[in-house]
């Protein structure tokens, strides 16, 4: 069945409401189906986990069905999912507790490509032992990071190597199985972003190699949480701060607290909701029979429309007099940043808010990328296309630029 964005977007209430976004890699828009099921969990009989009532019951099932569907979305181990409040937390956890096994002189490698989340939780925790942080460059005129650029980095006191899986400024898309090969070779853990890569691409963490992978659902259509994916013989290895009376158990000993549960029911949602894109048509395109199976399919569908459409803008956008697209690597997201002859980003994103498209303007907190390709802490309007995108935001697009580079 063909992909049809038509059928898609009667499933997001807040399109409803005018606006052109291409603001998804902030965060994307939310179905329906998602907001429902967070409604009926958050107003449903309802306790902390357990096995005696009927609400703690369901509370554990909220937590295991989100487990299994992450699981299915990252080709992952339910027993290795865990959640938090968001990446960025997670991170700070998982580098605070690897760093335990560190000593002083040990090295990290982070790169300059990353987003912040997984830059500076390492930078920290490696400073409070005495770690060395050692850079990872990426060329800043074509956005490629090589395999090499990480692998001259490496060295028997290599510890960990923290790579993402895709630029959430410019799109780049490292080779990250190649990478993780390198990572292996040397004796170290490799963690992977894959905050801004879910979102476009059926994911295999095997296949990648990642020792640990993070991603948040609010950035493939679901809510703000946040879920890291390893093996649960690895996190057995491993001794996370913790509560005493809290469960020694895992993935349960890396979740501080009571976990948010409408959350999580809306994150099984939002990857149903993924397993269908493309055949929203079907009554039951909540419940595919092999999950797992409908996820590669879909999102591969998605991944190819969302490509095919970025392909068609770049060209609009590239024609435009002043305009220097920024993002260049041969394998990326429909991501691009772009930047303005003697004008500012920022004043373009005013401009096109006030005509209903809404594409923001900064360095998005990956400030080590745009420091490195010479934008400074300013960066430039970033477009983000989502599942949702058609033609007619794309024109709307290209139709507000236009206006505002002649407006002088």
């Amino acid at each position: 069945m063909p992909y049809d964005v038509k059928v898609l977007r009667s499933h997001f209430p807040a399109l409803t409401q005018g606006a052109a976004h291409f603001d998804g890699p902030g965060g994307s828009q939310v179905p329906d189906a998602v907001g429902e099921a967070m409604s009926a969990t958050i107003t449903a009989a309802i306790a902390n986990r357990g096995r005696v009532t009927a609400a703690e019951r369901f509370a554990d099932e909220v937590v295991l069905g989100a487990r299994a569907a992450m699981a299915d979305l990252l080709g992952a181990d339910p027993g290795g999912i865990v959640f938090g409040r968001s990446m960025t937390s997670l991170t700070f956890d998982f580098a605070r507790t690897l760093a335990k096994t560190w000593a002083p002189g040990d090295e990290v490698v982070v790169t300059r490509l990353d987003h912040d989340a997984n830059i500076r939780p390492w930078v920290l925790a490696a400073k409070a032992v005495g770690a060395v942080i050692r850079w990872a460059e990426f060329d800043p005129g074509t956005g490629e990071l090589p395999v090499e650029n990480v692998e001259r980095l490496l060295t028997a006191r290599t510890r960990l190597v923290a790579v993402t899986a895709a630029s959430n400024l410019i799109g780049t898309e490292p080779d990250i199985a190649a990478i993780a090969a390198v990572v292996h070779g040397a004796g170290a853990l490799f963690f992977v972003d894959g905050v801004h890569f879910t979102a476009h691409a059926p994911v295999d963490v095997a296949d990648m190699g990642a020792d640990f992978y993070v991603c948040s659902p609010y950035k493939f259509l679901g809510p703000h949480c946040g879920v890291l994916a390893s093996s649960p013989e690895l996190l057995e290895r491993l001794q996370p701060d913790k509560l005493l009376p809290s469960s020694e158990q895992v993935p349960e000993r890396y979740e501080l607290g009571t976990l948010p549960y409408e959350m999580l029911a809306g994150t099984t949602a939002a990857v149903d909701f993924l397993a269908g894109l493309g055949t929203l048509v079907d009554p039951d395109y909540l419940k595919p029979a092999d999950r797992r199976a409908a996820l590669l399919s879909s999102m591969g569908k998605a991944q190819a429309y969302e490509d095919a459409l970025r392909a068609d803008l770049e060209k609009e956008l590239a024609a435009l007099p002043g305009v220097t697209l920024r993002s260049r690597a041969t394998h990326r997201t429909p991501t691009l940043l772009m930047t303005f002859d003697g004008r500012d980003a920022a004043n373009a994103q005013r401009f096109l808010a006030d005509r209903g498209v809404n594409a923001p303007s900064g360095s998005f907190y990956a400030l080590e990328a745009s420091r490195w390709m010479g934008l400074g802490d300013a960066g430039g309007l970033r477009v983000g296309l989502a599942p949702y995108s058609d033609r007619d935001d794309c024109d709307r697009l290209v139709s507000g630029l236009r206006e505002f580079l002649a407006a002088g």
